[in-house]
């Protein structure tokens, strides 16, 4: 592990623990190889520390540090070691998991430290001297062997809130034994902005120390908290890519320091990396394989995503007057939302972002907004489905739709055979270029039938449709006649490797919902592919 000179400089901390904090998220279960993943995209990002994990206290950790040794070269970060101050009545030097820390070799250590007085006698289960020499010692010997030390305080708000000169007492101790920065941990993630603000800005007057800060969502405030912490004078924050972390997660990286890059006007990230914001924000989030949030601030696809005919007409003549900044800023794109909400405004702006020049033509537009505000009556929404509202503005555009097959009738048959077992097959009879074509197919369910009987059918006719792959599949049950009477929405992903898209399906049973669908991917996959239509 080697580290090149820092982008940023050290008066100000952006400190990440996805790989420690943010990995204790329920439904996080990184392995090794994710970890070093995770640290080289932090690193791109240009954080200035990655706390990767406890050293000595699981197998895992230990591997991690040993491996980014020898795998990784830090464009911009400094990796960090995480651990607790040595046992009581032992010495540092001694001390096991304090050894386990000076061997993962890396430079900069975070020491967790009790400074709330019940946890000292309830947990540690020794005296509130003892604790205070606890923090000495082991900073003291860490910062003798040569390495930078940070100290969390664990429970820190709500021990200052009982008992405010021993909370100050633990700072004030780690400060003078040598640790640059004094974490305040709001362990229990339930303050807020204001009473950060007071308690950090009465603790730096009280102790001296630089003060850093370590927020929980518990209260939907960690963002918040982490910048009122700074504006009181704290200069280091810890956070977690996309907010993940126990609980309801940690103050949200990406938030932040787009806040103080953008709000505040500081230079926290190397030039250029905020620009990479929306890209690392999604693929750790693939790496760790959670969904990426589609409202997050900032990152989200629907971040700067308008759906309101009112917003549109005024984006139209400045973007700015419904958005606080320019997405590209972040490396996200504003994108027009078609629904029986919109407007002239906002077809003429979605079918810009398409390439389709409408024009002038209010006719057009007209027949556009008509067509749509009928269809999402009867159930359709293309507001999630990007492709088949494309498709739409085409056909009314160029006069007819889009067709490279037609179909003559399909089916799906659903068996249940004696002994438990299911057998799903479908069979389509279409035409293209002129040829009849019959194929049958089987799946592990019928719609899986389906498409693989219309893949069956098309491939030899049309070879791009090979790349074509079902990403994602969602069926839901709309407002109208109950139970098994109810009118039927699906929602298909499809991707051909290079990009996705989805397309939509309404009737009254899910299957011809989903051939609707179905058939919609087909179409716009070949609309990508360059294909000429021909029926």
């Amino acid at each position: 592990m080697t580290t090149k000179a820092n982008a940023t400089d050290d008066s100000f901390h952006v400190f990440d623990t996805t790989l420690r904090d943010g990995a204790q998220r329920e439904g996080i279960n990184l392995t090794v190889a994710d970890k070093l993943t995770i640290a080289r995209h932090l690193d791109t990002f240009g954080v200035g520390y990655i706390e990767g994990g406890w050293p000595g206290a699981n197998p895992r950790d230990t591997e991690f540090f040993a491996r980014a040794q020898k795998e990784i070269t830090f464009e911009n970060a400094q990796l960090v070691a995480f651990g607790a101050t040595r046992r009581a009545g032992g010495n540092a030097a001694d001390d096991p998991q304090v050894k386990a820390l000076l061997n993962s070799g890396a430079p900069v250590i975070t020491l967790v430290a009790k400074s709330h007085d019940r946890h000292v006698e309830l947990a540690l289960r020794t005296t509130l001297e003892e604790n205070l020499e606890m923090v000495r010692d082991t900073v003291s010997h860490l910062r003798e062997q040569g390495r930078r030390v940070f100290v969390d305080c664990e429970h820190f708000f709500d021990g200052y809130r009982a008992n405010a000169e021993y909370a100050k007492s633990v700072v004030r101790t780690a400060h003078e034994a040598g640790a640059e920065v004094v974490i305040l941990c709001d362990t229990n993630g339930g303050m807020l902005p204001a009473q950060v603000q007071a308690v950090v800005s009465t603790v730096i007057a009280d102790t001296g120390a630089r003060l850093g800060i370590h927020a929980q969502d518990d209260t939907g405030c960690a963002v918040a908290n982490t910048l009122a912490a700074v504006d009181a004078g704290a200069t280091h924050v810890q956070c977690t890519a996309n907010g993940y972390g126990e609980r309801v997660g940690n103050a949200n990286l990406f938030p932040v320091v787009a806040a103080l890059e953008l709000k505040y006007g500081m230079k926290v990230l190397p030039e250029g990396a905020l620009a990479e914001m929306t890209r690392i924000s999604h693929a750790i989030a693939e790496v760790v394989n959670l969904t990426p949030s589609t409202h997050q601030p900032y990152v989200g696809v629907s971040a700067f995503a308008h759906k309101a005919g009112l917003h549109a007409s005024a984006i139209k003549v400045d973007p700015d007057l419904y958005q606080h900044i320019d997405p590209e800023l972040v490396g996200n794109t504003m994108r027009m939302l078609v629904s029986d909400m919109a407007g002239r405004a906002s077809i003429e702006l979605k079918g810009k972002e398409l390439g389709i020049d409408l024009g002038d033509d209010r006719a057009l537009v007209g027949r556009v907004v008509d067509r749509v505000k009928e269809r999402e009556l009867q159930g359709y929404t293309y507001e999630a489905a990007d492709a088949s509202f494309e498709l739409l503005l085409r056909g009314e555009v160029e006069g007819r739709a889009r067709r490279y097959f037609r179909t003559e009738s399909w089916r799906a048959i659903a068996e249940d055979r004696p002994d438990g077992t299911h057998a799903n097959e479908a069979t389509v009879k279409l035409w293209a270029k002129g040829e009849r074509i019959v194929a049958t197919a089987e799946g592990n369910g019928p719609v899986n039938a389906l498409d693989r009987a219309l893949r069956v059918a098309l491939e030899r006719i049309y070879p791009q449709l090979a790349k074509l792959e079902l990403i994602d599949y969602k069926v839901r049950i709309l407002e109208g006649r109950t139970g098994t009477e109810s009118t039927t929405r699906v929602l298909i992903t499809t991707g051909d490797g290079t990009g996705d898209w989805a397309t939509v399906g309404v009737a009254e049973n899910v299957i011809a919902a989903s051939w609707q669908a179905l058939e919609d991917a087909y179409t716009y996959g070949l609309l990508r592919a360059g294909v000429e239509p021909t029926e």
